[in-house]
Protein backbone atom coordinates (compact mmCIF):
# COMPACT_ATOMS: atom_id res chain seq x y z
CA UNK A 1 0.00 0.00 0.00
CA UNK A 2 1.18 3.48 -0.77
CA UNK A 3 1.79 6.01 1.92
CA UNK A 4 -0.73 8.75 2.58
CA UNK A 5 0.64 12.14 1.68
CA UNK A 6 0.28 14.90 4.22
CA UNK A 7 -1.17 17.80 2.29
CA UNK A 8 -0.54 20.23 5.16
CA UNK A 9 3.17 19.52 5.28
CA UNK A 10 5.24 22.47 4.13
CA UNK A 11 8.08 21.81 1.73
CA UNK A 12 11.60 22.32 3.02
CA UNK A 13 13.19 25.46 1.64
CA UNK A 14 16.87 26.07 2.27
CA UNK A 15 17.51 29.61 3.33
CA UNK A 16 20.09 31.45 1.30
CA UNK A 17 22.43 33.34 3.56
CA UNK A 18 23.12 36.89 2.53
CA UNK A 19 26.74 37.49 1.70
CA UNK A 20 28.31 40.29 3.65
CA UNK A 21 29.63 43.04 1.39
CA UNK A 22 33.39 43.24 0.99
CA UNK A 23 33.65 46.62 -0.75
CA UNK A 24 32.67 49.94 0.80
CA UNK A 25 30.14 51.68 -1.44
CA UNK A 26 31.35 55.11 -0.26
CA UNK A 27 35.11 54.90 -0.74
CA UNK A 28 35.29 51.95 -3.14
CA UNK A 29 37.92 50.28 -0.94
CA UNK A 30 37.45 47.00 0.86
CA UNK A 31 35.48 47.19 4.10
CA UNK A 32 37.75 47.39 7.18
CA UNK A 33 37.84 44.15 9.15
CA UNK A 34 39.70 43.51 12.36
CA UNK A 35 41.06 40.78 14.59
CA UNK A 36 41.22 41.30 18.36
CA UNK A 37 43.63 38.99 20.19
CA UNK A 38 46.27 39.01 22.91
CA UNK A 39 49.96 38.25 23.14
CA UNK A 40 51.45 36.65 26.20
CA UNK A 41 49.68 35.83 29.44
CA UNK A 42 46.98 38.30 30.46
CA UNK A 43 44.76 38.31 33.59
CA UNK A 44 41.03 37.58 33.63
CA UNK A 45 39.75 41.20 33.58
CA UNK A 46 41.96 41.98 30.59
CA UNK A 47 40.65 38.85 28.88
CA UNK A 48 37.11 40.16 29.39
CA UNK A 49 38.19 43.51 27.97
CA UNK A 50 39.31 41.62 24.88
CA UNK A 51 35.81 40.16 24.48
CA UNK A 52 34.26 43.61 24.96
CA UNK A 53 36.50 45.01 22.22
CA UNK A 54 35.43 42.19 19.91
CA UNK A 55 31.78 43.07 20.49
CA UNK A 56 32.59 46.72 19.87
CA UNK A 57 34.18 45.90 16.50
CA UNK A 58 31.16 43.87 15.33
CA UNK A 59 30.00 42.92 12.75
CA UNK A 60 33.32 42.96 10.84
CA UNK A 61 35.42 40.96 13.29
CA UNK A 62 35.85 37.39 14.53
CA UNK A 63 33.84 37.24 17.76
CA UNK A 64 34.73 33.60 18.57
CA UNK A 65 38.39 33.67 17.56
CA UNK A 66 40.33 30.96 19.40
CA UNK A 67 44.01 31.42 20.14
CA UNK A 68 46.62 29.24 21.79
CA UNK A 69 50.02 29.77 23.35
CA UNK A 70 51.72 28.29 20.29
CA UNK A 71 50.32 30.95 17.95
CA UNK A 72 52.72 33.67 16.93
CA UNK A 73 52.20 36.85 14.94
CA UNK A 74 52.86 35.09 11.63
CA UNK A 75 49.90 32.76 12.26
CA UNK A 76 47.54 35.70 12.68
CA UNK A 77 48.98 37.39 9.59
CA UNK A 78 48.35 34.28 7.47
CA UNK A 79 44.82 34.04 8.89
CA UNK A 80 44.21 37.72 8.18
CA UNK A 81 45.22 37.35 4.54
CA UNK A 82 42.50 34.77 3.95
CA UNK A 83 39.84 36.79 5.79
CA UNK A 84 40.81 40.13 4.17
CA UNK A 85 41.53 41.65 7.58
CA UNK A 86 42.81 45.22 7.58
CA UNK A 87 43.56 45.93 11.27
CA UNK A 88 44.89 44.16 14.36
CA UNK A 89 43.99 45.07 17.96
CA UNK A 90 46.51 43.37 20.24
CA UNK A 91 46.35 43.35 24.04
CA UNK A 92 49.37 42.61 26.20
CA UNK A 93 50.41 42.91 29.84
CA UNK A 94 53.71 43.65 31.54
CA UNK A 95 54.64 43.99 35.19
CA UNK A 96 54.03 47.74 35.10
CA UNK A 97 50.96 48.24 32.85
CA UNK A 98 48.67 46.88 30.14
CA UNK A 99 49.06 47.89 26.50
CA UNK A 100 46.88 48.04 23.39
CA UNK A 101 48.46 47.96 19.94
CA UNK A 102 46.49 49.01 16.87
CA UNK A 103 48.25 47.80 13.71
CA UNK A 104 47.34 48.21 10.06
CA UNK A 105 47.82 45.30 7.71
CA UNK A 106 50.13 44.45 5.98
CA UNK A 107 52.98 46.88 6.37
CA UNK A 108 51.94 48.99 9.35
CA UNK A 109 52.11 51.42 11.00
CA UNK A 110 51.55 50.17 14.55
CA UNK A 111 50.26 52.43 17.34
CA UNK A 112 51.05 51.38 20.91
CA UNK A 113 48.83 52.73 23.69
CA UNK A 114 49.38 52.39 27.41
CA UNK A 115 46.12 51.57 29.22
CA UNK A 116 46.03 53.69 32.37
CA UNK A 117 42.46 52.77 33.40
CA UNK A 118 39.65 50.67 31.97
CA UNK A 119 36.13 49.58 32.86
CA UNK A 120 34.37 46.55 31.45
CA UNK A 121 30.95 46.61 29.82
CA UNK A 122 29.56 44.51 32.69
CA UNK A 123 30.77 47.06 35.26
CA UNK A 124 29.11 49.92 33.38
CA UNK A 125 25.85 47.97 33.07
CA UNK A 126 25.82 47.29 36.82
CA UNK A 127 26.26 50.99 37.58
CA UNK A 128 23.18 51.94 35.51
CA UNK A 129 19.59 51.82 36.70
CA UNK A 130 18.25 50.71 33.30
CA UNK A 131 21.06 49.26 31.16
CA UNK A 132 20.19 49.16 27.48
CA UNK A 133 21.37 46.45 25.10
CA UNK A 134 18.80 45.52 22.42
CA UNK A 135 19.50 42.37 20.37
CA UNK A 136 20.09 44.23 17.09
CA UNK A 137 22.50 46.75 18.61
CA UNK A 138 25.62 45.13 17.12
CA UNK A 139 24.28 44.36 13.64
CA UNK A 140 25.83 47.52 12.21
CA UNK A 141 29.27 49.07 12.79
CA UNK A 142 29.48 52.09 15.09
CA UNK A 143 30.07 55.68 14.11
CA UNK A 144 33.32 57.27 15.27
CA UNK A 145 33.87 60.81 16.55
CA UNK A 146 37.35 62.23 17.23
CA UNK A 147 37.75 65.32 19.39
CA UNK A 148 40.88 67.31 20.22
CA UNK A 149 43.14 65.68 17.62
CA UNK A 150 43.45 68.76 15.40
CA UNK A 151 46.63 70.14 16.96
CA UNK A 152 48.69 69.73 13.79
CA UNK A 153 51.20 67.28 15.30
CA UNK A 154 52.25 64.48 12.98
CA UNK A 155 51.69 61.62 15.42
CA UNK A 156 48.13 62.83 16.12
CA UNK A 157 47.43 63.10 12.38
CA UNK A 158 48.53 59.49 11.97
CA UNK A 159 46.39 58.43 14.94
CA UNK A 160 43.38 60.18 13.41
CA UNK A 161 43.97 58.44 10.08
CA UNK A 162 44.17 54.99 11.68
CA UNK A 163 41.01 55.36 13.77
CA UNK A 164 39.01 56.93 10.95
CA UNK A 165 39.76 53.95 8.70
CA UNK A 166 39.19 51.24 11.29
CA UNK A 167 35.40 51.50 10.71
CA UNK A 168 33.52 51.73 7.39
CA UNK A 169 32.86 55.21 6.03
CA UNK A 170 29.29 56.51 5.79
CA UNK A 171 27.52 58.55 3.16
CA UNK A 172 25.26 61.18 4.71
CA UNK A 173 22.92 61.18 1.71
CA UNK A 174 22.32 57.42 1.57
CA UNK A 175 22.85 56.20 5.15
CA UNK A 176 19.86 54.68 6.95
CA UNK A 177 19.17 56.31 10.28
CA UNK A 178 18.04 52.99 11.73
CA UNK A 179 21.57 51.60 11.21
CA UNK A 180 23.18 54.35 13.34
CA UNK A 181 22.78 52.78 16.76
CA UNK A 182 26.27 53.04 18.27
CA UNK A 183 29.02 55.61 18.48
CA UNK A 184 32.68 55.46 19.56
CA UNK A 185 34.07 58.69 21.01
CA UNK A 186 37.78 59.47 21.38
CA UNK A 187 38.70 62.68 23.17
CA UNK A 188 42.33 63.85 23.35
CA UNK A 189 43.46 66.06 26.25
CA UNK A 190 46.38 68.32 25.30
CA UNK A 191 47.53 68.91 28.87
CA UNK A 192 47.59 65.32 30.11
CA UNK A 193 48.17 63.75 26.64
CA UNK A 194 45.56 61.12 27.49
CA UNK A 195 42.80 59.77 25.24
CA UNK A 196 39.37 59.03 26.69
CA UNK A 197 37.82 56.05 24.86
CA UNK A 198 34.02 55.73 25.20
CA UNK A 199 31.36 53.54 23.58
CA UNK A 200 27.71 54.67 23.55
CA UNK A 201 24.39 53.46 22.21
CA UNK A 202 22.16 55.93 20.36
CA UNK A 203 18.43 56.09 21.00
CA UNK A 204 15.74 58.54 19.95
CA UNK A 205 12.80 59.76 21.99
CA UNK A 206 9.90 61.82 20.61
CA UNK A 207 9.68 65.27 22.15
CA UNK A 208 6.47 66.08 24.04
CA UNK A 209 5.36 62.48 24.61
CA UNK A 210 5.20 61.06 28.12
CA UNK A 211 7.09 57.94 29.04
CA UNK A 212 3.90 55.93 29.64
CA UNK A 213 2.51 56.72 26.18
CA UNK A 214 5.85 55.96 24.58
CA UNK A 215 6.02 52.55 26.25
CA UNK A 216 2.41 51.81 25.32
CA UNK A 217 3.08 52.49 21.63
CA UNK A 218 6.36 50.56 21.58
CA UNK A 219 5.31 47.44 23.49
CA UNK A 220 1.59 47.25 22.59
CA UNK A 221 0.78 46.26 26.17
CA UNK A 222 -2.58 47.09 27.74
CA UNK A 223 -1.96 49.42 30.71
CA UNK A 224 -3.45 48.89 34.15
CA UNK A 225 -6.36 51.37 34.40
CA UNK A 226 -8.13 49.97 37.47
CA UNK A 227 -7.18 52.87 39.73
CA UNK A 228 -8.22 55.54 37.22
CA UNK A 229 -11.63 57.13 36.68
CA UNK A 230 -11.12 57.92 33.00
CA UNK A 231 -8.71 57.09 30.20
CA UNK A 232 -7.64 60.72 30.05
CA UNK A 233 -6.15 60.36 33.54
CA UNK A 234 -3.65 57.94 32.07
CA UNK A 235 -2.26 60.79 29.95
CA UNK A 236 -2.85 63.89 32.05
CA UNK A 237 -2.62 62.71 35.68
CA UNK A 238 0.44 64.19 37.35
CA UNK A 239 2.88 61.75 38.81
CA UNK A 240 1.54 58.72 36.94
CA UNK A 241 4.06 58.97 34.15
CA UNK A 242 7.22 61.01 33.88
CA UNK A 243 7.27 63.52 31.08
CA UNK A 244 9.59 63.02 28.16
CA UNK A 245 13.21 63.84 28.79
CA UNK A 246 15.62 65.73 26.62
CA UNK A 247 13.49 68.66 25.44
CA UNK A 248 16.62 70.76 25.05
CA UNK A 249 16.76 72.28 21.57
CA UNK A 250 20.46 71.44 21.23
CA UNK A 251 19.73 67.72 21.68
CA UNK A 252 16.75 67.50 19.28
CA UNK A 253 16.74 66.65 15.58
CA UNK A 254 14.18 66.55 12.79
CA UNK A 255 14.00 63.06 11.32
CA UNK A 256 13.97 62.52 7.58
CA UNK A 257 12.47 59.02 7.83
CA UNK A 258 10.49 56.90 10.26
CA UNK A 259 12.43 55.02 12.94
CA UNK A 260 10.39 52.49 14.86
CA UNK A 261 6.79 53.01 15.91
CA UNK A 262 7.26 56.19 17.90
CA UNK A 263 9.76 58.36 16.02
CA UNK A 264 8.12 59.62 12.86
CA UNK A 265 9.47 61.66 9.98
CA UNK A 266 9.22 65.48 10.11
CA UNK A 267 8.87 65.37 13.91
CA UNK A 268 11.29 66.40 16.61
CA UNK A 269 13.10 63.67 18.50
CA UNK A 270 15.60 63.92 21.32
CA UNK A 271 18.95 62.16 20.85
CA UNK A 272 20.05 60.14 23.87
CA UNK A 273 23.47 58.55 24.41
CA UNK A 274 23.81 55.73 26.91
CA UNK A 275 27.21 54.26 27.66
CA UNK A 276 27.55 50.53 27.04
CA UNK A 277 31.30 50.12 27.44
CA UNK A 278 34.09 49.31 27.45
CA UNK A 279 35.71 52.48 28.77
CA UNK A 280 39.46 53.13 28.57
CA UNK A 281 41.97 55.87 29.29
CA UNK A 282 44.84 55.55 26.81
CA UNK A 283 48.21 57.20 26.26
CA UNK A 284 50.02 57.03 22.93
CA UNK A 285 53.48 55.68 23.75
CA UNK A 286 55.06 54.98 20.37
CA UNK A 287 54.39 54.52 16.67
CA UNK A 288 56.32 51.87 14.74
CA UNK A 289 56.80 52.03 11.01
CA UNK A 290 55.96 48.39 10.23
CA UNK A 291 53.67 45.69 11.58
CA UNK A 292 54.76 45.55 15.24
CA UNK A 293 58.32 46.20 14.10
CA UNK A 294 60.46 48.72 12.23
CA UNK A 295 61.77 52.18 12.98
CA UNK A 296 60.14 54.51 15.47
CA UNK A 297 58.08 57.31 13.94
CA UNK A 298 57.14 58.63 17.40
CA UNK A 299 58.23 57.92 20.95
CA UNK A 300 56.65 59.61 23.97
CA UNK A 301 59.78 59.09 26.06
CA UNK A 302 62.16 60.65 23.54
CA UNK A 303 63.59 59.80 20.15
CA UNK A 304 65.60 56.67 20.87
CA UNK A 305 66.98 56.43 17.33
CA UNK A 306 68.27 59.99 17.46
CA UNK A 307 69.97 59.32 20.79
CA UNK A 308 71.53 56.16 19.40
CA UNK A 309 72.82 58.01 16.34
CA UNK A 310 74.21 60.79 18.54
CA UNK A 311 75.96 58.25 20.75
CA UNK A 312 77.34 56.48 17.68
CA UNK A 313 78.63 59.78 16.30
CA UNK A 314 80.25 60.59 19.64
CA UNK A 315 81.86 57.15 19.73
CA UNK A 316 83.13 57.62 16.17
CA UNK A 317 84.54 61.03 17.05
CA UNK A 318 86.24 59.59 20.13
CA UNK A 319 87.67 56.73 18.09
CA UNK A 320 88.90 59.21 15.44
CA UNK A 321 90.54 61.31 18.14
CA UNK A 322 92.17 58.19 19.58
CA UNK A 323 93.43 57.28 16.11
CA UNK A 324 94.86 60.78 15.69
CA UNK A 325 96.58 60.54 19.07
CA UNK A 326 98.02 57.14 18.17
CA UNK A 327 99.29 58.52 14.85
CA UNK A 328 100.93 61.45 16.64
CA UNK A 329 102.57 59.07 19.11
CA UNK A 330 103.90 56.95 16.26
CA UNK A 331 105.30 60.05 14.51
CA UNK A 332 107.00 61.14 17.74
CA UNK A 333 108.50 57.67 18.19
CA UNK A 334 109.82 57.73 14.62
CA UNK A 335 111.36 61.18 15.14
CA UNK A 336 113.00 60.03 18.38
CA UNK A 337 114.51 57.01 16.63
CA UNK A 338 115.89 59.20 13.83
CA UNK A 339 117.46 61.59 16.35
CA UNK A 340 119.07 58.68 18.16
CA UNK A 341 120.54 57.35 14.89
CA UNK A 342 121.97 60.78 14.02
CA UNK A 343 123.60 61.10 17.47
CA UNK A 344 125.18 57.64 17.13
CA UNK A 345 126.66 58.54 13.73
CA UNK A 346 128.17 61.70 15.20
Amino acid sequence: MGRFKNKNRKPFVKQISKKTPTVDHVTGDKIPKSLVFSRGKIPGPLRQLQMDLRKLMLPYTALKLKESKRNNLKDFVSLANGMMVTHFLILSKTDSAAYLRVAKMKHGPTLTFKIHKYSLAADIAQSQLRPRCPPDLFKNPPLIVLSGFGTGEEHLKLTTFIFQNIFPAIDINTVKLSSCQRIVLLNYDKETKLIDFRHYSIRLQPVGVSRRIRKFVQNHQVPDLRSLQDVSDFVTKAGYGSESEGDDEAATVNLSSDIGRVNRASTKSAVKLQEIGPRMTLQLVKIEEGLCTGGLLFNEYGNVDAKKSENEEEDEQESDEEMDIDDDDEELEVEDEEEQEIEEED
